[in-house]
């Protein structure tokens, strides 16, 4: 039996993206509406489910209309599709994978009715099953199966805008510069919480940007910002990249197979593609924030499809296969290098093997560093422990030593800044990102010797809340905070501190590499932050112990070793001391860049692919 349509006052739309098996109960909830005069409007926006079988037979309701887009183009875009084809005075969502109370539409459109004035109306909700919220869940913004408003000429922001879990940036804040926002009091609908939820990919660590371009396969620059994250402009970031033409092969170029994820500064491997190599990418699946996956938006990569790679492998015959870089990428490859593709395979590894014992990727991690036809060890230190836990055939393979994180030389500009101590005569120490072995103590005995700590990174200041009212009441005046720092301004902030912090930790392994910890091996990401603004680097005085920096900084003549903050200031105090290490900072700081190191990874590939 057809459902006759008459004239709707509610319009409900219901965006969707892969949720076929959660919309008969969305559907059923919506049927259940104790006021009938509504429309569904529902945008598939390109599913990859079968949800255009599972609503077919909900069709014969005239009052259900069902719109497919011919590729994913984001939330936003989803809803100005359905607001276009919504035919109501009032809108009201339902995400296909929540669900209405039989009073939902009704108590939010008698509130409505209710108060001429109100722009938006909204209820409570039922959510993480069994708990509830009079209005935005804590921690979260009102969400969509909470809201009905007014029809409005307001458009809700697109990917291309911006990419958030902030329904509030997105529509909600612009709606009630018009008018106030009503609540129902009562919880007449259910957020209902599953590991796919839009807002889960969003936001960091678990999810980020990079869940979220592999979920949708955006290949385009977006500008991002989680609720919880720092933002992020890779339009602006990698506009030069992108819009320069692709560099003609090299006579001998390599055909090199990217394989896993990238991590932090991917662009780096530009830095190939520029001397001639052409670049193809096969990514791991569910990436967290940090585990950088195509496609990229800096372009130069061409990605090879997840479902029939072993077939595009023997398409492609790569020379190598590039195999990369933490721990959540060990499963994927070794899972390619198990296909015995027949391509030599170099396995590229920085951290950490101590996860991979407690995540269960030991035997994976092994076979990488047994099987691959090259290795490339992030520190000596690492190559010195691998020694101890691998099997005597394993020094057989060839290796190199190159960190993983290095970034582009491009971001070493040379724009510097007058330094803060030249002006108030205090000392002014960074910590670009978290403040590892520092404690609110250690700030209180660098305020007793006026050293100043400005600590940057707001998604990590959320993190370590904590420790930040602690160190504020013990020093108030000598820690300052400062938002993220975007690679393309890295000298000219960083340059104005007279000292950077590594992290500041006591070795306990004694000199015996075995009884090293992961902060005993580690090189991390900061470091060539530091170099990029000639910036001498803190890190505690383990003398006797292996410790990678400190191995690094004292070969390089860039450290600043003290094993306290009274011995620390004295140094920080030492001027003539401190220009010396200064200079050799900068003397030094291209060693930072992964640019000073392509060719002789290059080289590296071509002799192991010659074997």
């Amino acid at each position: 039996m057809t459902i006759a349509a008459s004239e709707p006052a509610i319009s409900v739309l219901m965006p969707t993206f892969g949720h076929a098996r959660f919309v008969p109960a969305a559907l059923a909830s919506l049927l259940a509406q104790e006021r009938t005069d509504w429309e569904l409007v529902i945008v598939d926006d390109a599913s990859p489910d079968d949800t255009a079988v599972v609503v077919a037979p909900y069709l014969a309701d005239r009052r259900i209309r069902y719109e497919r887009l011919p590729a994913n183009l984001g939330l936003g875009a989803a809803l100005n599709v359905a607001s276009d084809l919504a035919r109501a005075p009032r809108l009201a969502y339902l995400p296909s994978d929540d669900r209405y109370d039989p009073d939902h539409l009704g108590s939010l459109a008698a509130r409505l009715d209710a108060d001429p004035a109100a722009v938006l109306a909204y209820s409570g909700v039922r959510h993480h099953y069994n708990r509830r919220a009079d209005g935005a869940v804590d921690g979260h913004c009102l969400q969509l199966v909470q809201v009905m408003h007014r029809r409005t000429a307001a458009r809700w922001l697109e990917r291309a805008d911006l990419v958030t879990d902030d329904l509030g940036r997105m529509l909600w804040d612009r709606l009630l510069r018009d008018g106030p926002a009503v609540a129902t009091g009562r919880a007449t609908c259910e957020w209902v919480d599953h590991p796919g939820q839009l807002h889960k990919l969003l936001r960091e660590p678990l999810g980020g940007l990079n869940a979220y371009r592999q979920r949708f396969a955006v290949r385009h620059p977006l500008r991002f910002h989680s609720s919880v994250g720092n933002p992020i402009d890779e339009v602006e970031h990698y506009r030069r990249a992108r819009e320069r033409p692709s560099t003609p092969r090299a006579r001998d170029g390599l055909t090199i197979l990217l394989v896993g994820e990238l991590a932090y500064n991917a662009d780096r491997v530009l830095a190939l593609e520029e001397r001639g190599h052409s670049l193809y990418g096969l990514w791991m699946s569910d990436p967290h924030w940090y585990n950088t996956v195509g496609p990229l938006p800096f372009g130069h990569v061409r990605d090879l499809p997840r479902d029939d790679w072993r077939t595009m492998i023997a398409a492609l015959r790569p020379d190598v296969i590039y195999a990369q870089l933490n721990w959540q990428a060990v499963p994927f490859a070794r899972e390619v290098l198990a296909a015995d593709t027949g391509v030599p395979f170099v396995w590229h590894f920085k951290e950490g093997p101590f996860i991979c014992r407690e995540q269960g990727s030991w035997d994976a991690l092994m076979q990488l560093h047994t099987r691959a036809d090259g290795l490339v060890y992030s520190s000596p230190e690492m190559r010195d422990w691998f020694a101890t836990v691998l099997p005597a055939s394993a020094a057989a393979i060839p290796s190199i030593v190159l960190d993983g994180d290095l970034p582009r030389r491009e971001w070493f500009v040379e724009t510097t800044t007058p330094r803060l101590s030249q002006r108030d005569g205090a000392i002014h120490t960074v910590v670009p990102g978290r403040p590892i072995g520092l404690h609110p103590r250690h700030i209180a005995e660098l305020a007793a010797e006026d050293v100043h700590l400005h600590f940057y990174g707001d998604f990590t200041h959320g993190q370590w809340r904590g420790w930040i009212d602690r160190a504020r009441a013990a020093a108030p005046r000598h820690l300052h905070l400062h938002p993220h720092v975007d690679p393309r301004r890295w000298v000219e902030e960083f340059s104005r501190y007279d000292a950077g912090w590594l992290h500041f930790f006591a070795s306990r392994n004694g000199g015996d590499v075995g009884r090293a910890d992961w902060d005993d091996l580690n090189i991390p990401a900061r470091a060539s932050t530091l170099a990029a603004a000639g910036l001498p680097m803190i890190q505690r005085d383990n003398d006797g112990a292996c410790v990678a920096t400190q191995n690094l900084a004292r070969q390089l003549g860039v450290g600043l070793f003290a094993r306290d903050m009274a011995e620390l200031g004295a140094r920080l105090r030492d001027r003539p001391g401190m220009d010396a290490v200064r200079e050799r900072v900068w003397q030094r700081r291209d060693v930072f860049t992964f640019d000073h190191h392509a060719d002789r990874l290059v080289e590296f590939f071509t002799a192991v692919a010659r074997r």
